[in-house]
């Protein structure tokens, strides 16, 4: 069975009049039929009811801009129609009584709404079921897992992920597709399972960087052509060898290093980036500020069902109640003085090249990888976006990540179209 066309040849058809909704749905639930025994992406699928969603989006006299397009919701954010266990057998069953915020914008723009995708517990640690497309043994990442996976087998053109350290950008460069973590709060949260008030965000999976405006522009409101455009000229890429570096892999570092040769050859001037003092504090501080505000995100939890969580979000949460308030605080400030920051940091650059992950999916199931190369990012609010760049010595995908500056979502898609034909082999 053929993979799913990516989101853009999809509206462009369904335009054309060369495919209805129902048949874009229905080719979507083929693939899943056919791999999902091996890829286990998803949390909750009814096909009866995404084909009537299908139907209904066929017989509609007004189509909105996303008009037919199957899209896949991560299990954290709450749909009206579908269970929404948030990766916990806490909430087996549990049905809300709406859809998120952005999974109804998605459907007022005349999506269709497949499935709901796994997602590590709580989109914390303990990983869920699904497994690396291109090789069951390996991890896709987490704790956006299902919604990598599904896109990058082409069961779906798209879907929504969420990032509180490396959750979109991780799995993603994984799964060789393109994820994007927009600036915070720039897809609205109601609706959302919250870990951490101040780095959770919400983003995006598709197979390539065209295919993210009209997602993004159905999700903000701000017009098509604020996000669908591509640099020109000649870039300014600061080069970024970041916090850690030493954690990255000879695979990763070369791809990197590849994927710098290449934009060069391309026309981009390159620099080195020497990393602020305040980003590196904002990268140690980092877990103080979420760890402390995910144990209050989980408090009822904590308090009623404590023996349903797993070792290891119980550890998490426990770490969390340790740190004071005092700390918190302090810790806080130290964060959004580094986002002040990091605005004076791209006067000389349109973007920052980095990696996304130490290298390639690390083998085995219960492990989704380190995020050591997202959570800086993240905390400091910053748009990320992720290509993907190659293989490792296991043959599965490699990435880069491009970081823009605070606020500068749509130059960053702008420039990580030029990006992507540029690296493309």
């Amino acid at each position: 069975m053929k993979p799913a066309p990516g989101v853009r040849e999809t509206l462009i058809q369904i335009a054309a009049g060369k495919l209805s909704a129902e048949a874009a749905t229905r080719a979507c639930l083929e693939r899943v039929s056919a791999r999902e025994p091996a890829v286990q992406a998803w949390a909750f699928l009814d096909p009866e009811r995404a084909l009537g969603e299908a139907r209904m989006r066929d017989r509609a006299t007004v189509k909105g801009p996303l008009h037919g397009l199957p899209i896949a919701i991560k299990d954290v954010l709450d749909t009206a129609d579908m269970p929404t266990g948030y990766g916990s057998p806490i909430y087996q069953g549990h049905q809300p009584a709406s859809d998120a915020a952005c999974v109804a914008l998605l459907r007022a723009a005349g999506a269709v709404v497949l499935g709901k995708t796994v997602t590590t517990e709580f989109a914390m640690a303990y990983a869920g079921k699904t497994r690396h497309p291109l090789n069951p043994a390996h991890t896709p990442g987490g704790s956006s897992s299902g919604s990598a996976a599904a896109v990058a087998d082409g069961m779906v053109p798209a879907a929504l992920g969420t990032q509180t350290l490396g959750s979109v950008i991780r799995p993603a460069a994984y799964c060789g597709v393109v994820g994007f973590k927009p600036t915070y709060g720039a897809i609205n949260r109601g609706g959302m399972k919250i870990a951490s008030e101040s780095a959770d965000t919400i983003g995006l999976f598709a197979r390539e960087v065209a295919d993210l405006p009209p997602l993004l522009s159905a999700q903000t409101g701000a017009p098509l052509d604020s996000y669908d455009k591509v640099a020109e000229g000649h870039l300014r890429v600061g080069l970024c060898r970041g916090i850690d570096w030493e954690k990255a892999t000879p695979a990763g570092i070369e791809a990197f290093e590849n994927a710098a040769k290449r934009l060069e050859q391309a026309g981009a001037r390159l620099h080195d980036v020497a990393i602020p003092p305040e980003l590196k504090a904002a990268h140690d501080y980092c877990d103080i500020v979420t760890g402390y505000e995910m144990a209050r995100a989980y408090a009822w939890e904590w308090f009623n069902h404590r023996d349903r969580l797993s070792d290891k979000l119980r550890a998490g949460i426990e770490r969390g109640f340790n740190i004071t308030f005092a700390n918190y605080i302090a810790m806080r400030g130290q964060v959004e003085l580094t986002r002040r920051v990091m605005a004076d940091s791209f006067n000389d650059a349109d973007f920052w090249l980095t990696l996304p992950a130490p290298g390639e999916a690390p083998d085995g199931l219960e492990y989704t990888g380190d995020p050591v190369f997202n959570r800086a990012w993240t905390i400091v609010h910053v748009p990320a976006l992720t290509l993907p760049c190659g293989a490792g010595p296991a043959g599965l995908p490699l990435g880069v990540q491009l970081i823009g500056p605070p606020r500068g979502a749509a130059r960053l898609l702008a420039c990580a179209r030029w990006a992507e034909r540029a690296l493309r082999p």
